[in-house]
């Protein structure tokens, strides 16, 4: 065997090594990073409750919205919620962060220096203590493409590297990772970036990417791919009932799919969590009696045409 065929087969068996999985290990549910709500599910040892996750920590979500929906400040409310690991931000009702102390990195594709920093600064002033922690955030827009990408995966390493832990990376928005999203190659090793670094460093990554125009599709080849392979696909909608509202809905999960919910930007310029989606029947008495409400069969009439 030459000293090449050596190389080449040591590698094959690390990645034998590491991709190996024994059947007979008891794995437990991936750690949730974000959650809404709580859920129960059977097991052999009974009914157990646990957190309806937005995304675990080793895998990705996106989130996709026409423009104009308000998706960074849907990403500020996640954040701040992360940020406060306590389940208790005034803002985010029942979302909660599952932080530990793990550090919280949100990059910037778009935006220049001033706002990126408005938006950063939104994450911190939304939380009643100022001080988050390690909350690390960068403006990439002066840089290329393919630095972008080279920085992310540099500055993840440099993270673990000085012993700190990585549990929440934004990247708003993702399509500024490629030339072109609808570019296959580039695409695919994008989303395979995405995936490796949440795999390697443990964490959840959340990313953002535009709705194609009249459609309910995330952008190109790069939406194609990011279906397919994201743990969680968040989608972002103008509720057509209250204005000034954002609903949220979980299109697509490999778990237990979180509720649909809203929010709105208050006087304050903050995001913040509103009550339940409006209800057509809410406003209609219901009569404890065996003959239904005569306006209940009216609505349901009503709802067939």
């Amino acid at each position: 065997m030459t000293e090449e065929e050596t190389v080449d087969n040591m590698f094959m068996e690390q990645i034998e090594n590491d991709c190996f999985i024994d059947l007979s290990e008891i794995l437990e549910l991936p750690p949730v990073a974000l959650s809404f709500g709580e859920h129960s599910y059977q097991t052999k040892e009974g009914s157990k409750v646990a957190p309806t996750a937005i995304g675990t920590y080793g895998n990705f979500s996106f989130i996709q919205a026409p423009p104009k929906t308000m998706k960074t400040f849907f990403i500020s409310l996640l954040t701040s919620v992360y940020v406060s690991n306590t389940g208790n931000n005034k803002f985010g009702g029942k979302l909660k962060g599952h932080r530990d102390n793990k550090c919280v990195i949100h990059f910037d594709t778009e935006q220049g220096k001033f706002h990126a920093q408005r938006v950063f600064k939104r994450v911190v002033d939304m939380n009643e203590d100022s001080d988050v922690g390690c909350y690390d955030t960068f403006g990439l827009r002066a840089i290329g493409y393919k630095t972008r990408v080279e920085f992310i995966e540099y500055y993840l390493q440099k993270t673990v590297d000085s012993g700190r832990e990585v549990g929440l990376v934004v990247i708003d928005g993702i399509a500024d990772l490629v030339s072109d999203v609808n570019n296959l190659e580039e695409a695919n090793l994008c989303v395979q970036k995405v995936m490796e670094w949440s795999s390697r460093f443990n964490c959840h990554i959340i990313t953002v990417i535009h709705s194609n125009f009249g459609s309910d599709k995330p952008t190109g080849h790069l939406g194609s791919l990011l279906e397919k392979k994201t743990e969680t696909q968040i989608q972002l909608e103008k509720n057509t009932v209250n204005e000034g509202w954002v609903t949220v809905s979980c299109k697509r999960s490999r778990g237990y799919s979180f509720e649909t919910f809203s929010f709105k930007v208050n006087e304050l310029g903050y995001p913040v969590m509103v009550d339940d989606l409006y209800d057509p029947l809410e406003d209609v008495t219901y009569e404890r009696s065996s003959v239904e409400n005569p306006k209940i069969n009216k609505w349901k009439q009503q709802k067939a045409f």
